[in-house]
């Protein structure tokens, strides 16, 4: 049996419904992996590829959109299924069709984004390890957000830099802001709320209705305010999102020294 055949057969098991998926096209837009829509007359699915060895990376981002659409705070597409068949890894996904959201859908993003952040955890982080991009991201859980950060995000990102030769200064200047990283945070406990973990730009859209669409994620649950300074960090969200955001649920005043401090993560 081909790839095709076995997502194919794959799709139909998941979904208790035969589905021939003889008809294939390409789409573009990501930078990490292979996608394509498969449809077959009657129904349409979203299929990502990459190698063999991203099965994992493929299950992670699968049960992150499940975390997200059980909040029913915001639109995500639903995972199909998942796995590895013949050399490559493959995740499928609910198809959607994207249209324009303009300002209602750019408040609507706001208001729904705001309220994801309302579902919180006991603790930082996640039941599991993901990736930001195609890199590991570490997500074992600490009551402790400052030493969350230190060490399963900038630490973790000042690592991997060393190994791949990025030493001298950036591991200087690295080791002197983890010494006072619990200084950002005096006075400020944020809760541990449910996060995108990836949301720039090309990680959100309207659907045919004009209604929100967040997809990519990079979950876990920690300060609000990551997902937020991602927002800033490329541009390209509208200033009506940020005002029913806020309308939803105020910025704490010590974001705007922060958000510089969240960003490094991903700028690493």
């Amino acid at each position: 049996m081909d790839l095709w055949s076995e997502i194919a057969r794959h799709i139909g098991e998941a979904t208790g419904e035969p589905f021939a998926g003889g008809r294939r096209r390409g789409v573009g837009g990501g930078c990490i992996n292979t996608a394509c829509v498969m449809e077959d007359g009657r129904r349409c699915f979203f299929v990502k590829l990459n190698e063999a060895t991203k099965g994992e990376m493929f299950e992670a981002e699968a049960e992150g959109l499940r975390e997200l659409d059980k909040a029913a705070a915001i639109r995500v597409p639903r995972p199909v299924c998942w796995g590895v068949a013949e050399g490559s890894a493959y995740l499928v996904l609910e198809y959607l069709e994207f249209g324009a959201g303009g300002e209602s859908g750019a408040a609507a993003l706001g208001s729904q984004l705001a309220a994801l952040h309302r579902v919180t955890a006991e603790r930082y982080g996640w039941h599991r390890d993901n990736t930001i991009g195609s890199t590991p991201q570490i997500n074992t859980r600490s009551g402790d957000w400052a030493g969350f950060w230190g060490e399963r995000r900038l630490g973790y990102q000042l690592a991997l830099a060393a190994r791949r030769g990025f030493g001298g200064s950036v591991q200087r200047r690295g080791e002197r802001l983890l010494a006072v990283l619990p200084v950002f945070f005096r006075g400020y406990a944020p809760a541990p709320a449910l996060l995108h973990g990836d949301l720039w730009s090309g990680n959100y859209a309207f659907d045919a209705a004009g209604r929100p669409v967040i997809f990519d994620p990079a979950v876990y649950y920690g300060d609000r305010e990551t997902d937020l300074a991602m927002t800033e960090l490329f541009g390209g969200f509208p200033s009506r999102f940020y005002a029913a955001y806020r309308d939803a649920f105020p910025f704490d005043p010590g974001y705007r020294v922060r958000k510089t401090l969240y960003n490094l993560y991903h700028a690493l």
